[in-house]
């Protein structure tokens, strides 16, 4: 009988040290859930031009600029094209060349780019970029482009005939710019920091604040506002550094967030975030008829002393009906996945969908965050 207390006190911990796990299992880094205001990429562009196509070039009869922009490339090369000169480039594409410049890039590094055909031109396939400045917001050039261009996608055969699937008018090349200016970053020189949330919520960014001033001491975050969180960091970048480090990797137990339903206009698509109740409603769209009851059954005992439960059951109930079409009546919870899946079993189109949810949303029984994508 004595050995089987530290038994059941090993078991308890084992339990325990299960739940622990299960717990930060579920938990979500800090660095999932924010981004350090400031640290961000920049969009850069430039226009350029694309040789050696095997005549799916430009036609320089409609697109005039092409023949432009290759007479001034050649008078900086010290060849001058005698004016009233015809000019049949059918090996050349005017482009338009875009890159993003991650935070803390330096002068040397390589950025991926991708290149886009601005004329009329058939294919980029097989093309070569010539040396391309790539500018930002601010009109300073911040990296040079020039390489190979590498056009992907799949082609289909089918009865002797060979069908393009991709997209012939675009390009990548993999490391095709050079940063020949860095971005100036106060990062180095700041002691506040700020932590902002990807999606505003003030119950995530005050479970935030608590994690990190339980690591740190209090008043080392504070949470300003449903996005901003601010950090109180050490003056030394090399701790500044390890500090923010350490905090992206903190676990916190986030809340689900607001319930979103999103539906793709196109193709009557639809994703919920969780499980969407609705409330007691009914609308007419067109030729289709959405009912949606909620009641709730009572189960009692048949004697007082009987010794039985009371038991409240949902007896909700989702009603879809076409205009010469049959009913489709779900004895079911009242949730908006019934009522998806019943619409399209009736047809519905994308169009439908959306007004029927729309007007749902408008008379409060959709208690979600509608968004058309």
């Amino acid at each position: 009988m004595m050995k089987t207390a530290p038994l059941s006190c090993s078991l308890r911990l084992l339990a325990l040290c299960l739940a622990l796990f299960s717990l930060l299992a579920h938990a979500e880094r800090i660095r999932d859930l924010t981004t350090v205001a400031g640290v961000r990429s920049n969009a850069l562009i430039g226009y350029g031009l694309v040789v050696g196509l095997d005549g799916t070039g430009d036609q320089t009869m409609q697109t005039p600029f092409t023949t432009q922009s290759l007479s001034n490339m050649l008078s900086q090369l010290g060849i001058t094209v005698p004016s009233g000169t015809s000019m049949q480039l059918k090996n050349v594409a005017a482009v338009m060349v875009t890159a993003e410049l991650p935070p803390f890039s330096r002068v040397g590094d390589r950025l991926d780019i991708v290149v886009s055909s601005l004329g009329n031109a058939k294919s980029l396939r097989g093309g070569t970029l010539l040396m391309t400045p790539l500018k930002g917001v601010d009109n300073q050039i911040y990296a040079m482009a020039q390489g190979n261009l590498l056009v992907t996608g799949a082609g289909a055969q089918a009865g002797g005939s060979r069908t393009q699937i991709n997209q012939l008018n675009g390009a990548r090349i993999s490391g095709g710019a050079t940063v020949e200016r860095e971005v100036a970053t106060q990062f180095a020189n700041e002691r506040v920091l700020r932590l902002q949330l990807n999606d505003e919520d003030f119950a995530v960014a005050q479970q935030i604040s608590d994690a990190i001033n339980r690591r740190y001491g209090a008043a080392t975050a504070v949470a300003e506002d449903a996005r901003v969180i601010r950090l109180q960091a050490p003056q030394e970048s090399g701790a500044r550094v390890r500090f923010l480090a350490a905090v992206q990797n903190l676990p916190v137990q986030a809340s689900a967030g607001d319930a979103r339903v999103i539906v793709n206009a196109r193709t009557g698509s639809v994703v919920m975030n969780r499980h969407v109740m609705l409330d007691a409603c009914a609308v007419a769209q067109g030729d289709l008829t959405v009912e949606v009851a909620r009641s709730s059954q009572v189960s009692q005992p048949n004697t007082p002393l009987a010794g039985g439960q009371t038991v409240v059951t949902d007896a909700s109930r989702v009603s879809v009906r076409a205009s010469g079409g049959s009913l489709q009546q779900l004895k079911t919870s009242a949730d908006l996945n019934s009522v998806v899946r019943a619409l399209n079993s009736l047809g519905a189109t994308p169009n439908d969908l959306m007004s029927v949810l729309q007007a749902m949303k408008s008379a409060g029984c959709l208690h979600a965050r509608l968004e058309t994508s």
